[in-house]
């Protein structure tokens, strides 16, 4: 980490996650309900979620007052740092609010549109994953690596459906068809932990459609710095029509089987 700025964020962003998932553990009430519905009346909000983000942004603006925010519930500002913040502050909103513990804090750090610095804090897992542009991926503190891979039947695969009934009937009639073709399929319920789960060998792959840069951009850093393939239809980069990180050797077969069966469409 040569450049001086890459420490500054990376230590900014464990402190930010770090406070924001503590507030998450620790301060949910036994009556949290949903403050707000958003592509659906299943794609929740809850106050946490939203005070979640407001600790962050605050404590990331006292810090560096030009920088840029992207967050889920509505922190948007350009900025005149050429760095901006790109944050879920609370990815698994279904999950939190059922009680369940696979949700995280995901914050990303990017400098003229790269990402330099990715954090994913998993407080219920007590796990605080890490990466920066060129410098490896950890878990605590301890290096991660992919699996290596293995035959795509053999290829343990997780995804996610999409909030929109039409859409997500179509991502289950997808799953359906790939399900032979796997070992098997999960769907843990957080983009920002899968992604990292396929980081430290705990998947082989994970495919979603309809993700936003808040979902992505720190879990992607972390899996392509645990030496993952990121990506989303064949030659083009992660994105909302598709996402898609596996093990070299299990990206490509996936990807393909996904361009087949159209997975980036309805």
């Amino acid at each position: 980490m040569t450049d001086p700025l890459i420490p500054e964020l990376l230590s900014l962003a464990l402190e930010a996650a770090r406070r924001a998932g503590a507030l998450l553990r620790d301060g949910r009430p036994a009556d949290l309900g949903v403050a707000a519905t958003k592509s659906s009346p299943i794609d929740v909000v809850t106050e946490m979620d939203i005070a979640a983000e407001k600790l962050i942004t605050g404590f990331l603006a006292g810090n560096r007052p030009d920088d840029g925010f992207l967050g889920e519930e509505g922190a948007s500002s350009p900025g005149s740092s050429g760095v901006r913040w790109v944050i879920d502050p609370l990815d698994g909103t279904v999950n939190y609010l059922y009680g369940l513990p696979t949700w995280a804090v995901s914050i990303a750090a990017e400098r003229d549109g790269e990402t330099l610095v990715g954090v994913v804090e998993a407080p219920m897992r007590r796990e605080t994953f890490r990466a920066v542009l060129g410098g490896g991926a950890f878990l605590n503190d301890h290096p991660v690596t992919c699996r290596p891979a293995p035959p795509l039947d053999q290829a343990l695969v997780s995804t996610g459906f999409n909030y929109v009934t039409a859409v997500r009937t179509n991502q289950a009639a997808l799953a359906a068809r790939l399900i032979p073709q796997l070992r098997d399929i999960r769907r843990g319920g957080s983009a920002a932990v899968d992604l990292c789960d396929v980081a430290a060998g705990r998947l082989d792959g994970y495919y979603e459609r309809g993700l936003h840069p808040w979902d992505l951009a720190a879990g992607d850093l972390v899996a392509r710095e645990a030496g993952a393939l990121t990506g989303g239809r064949p030659g083009a980069p992660a994105d909302g029509d598709l996402a898609v990180a596996a093990s070299p050797g299990v990206f490509e077969p996936l990807q393909a089987l996904l361009e087949e069966y159209g997975a980036w469409h309805d």
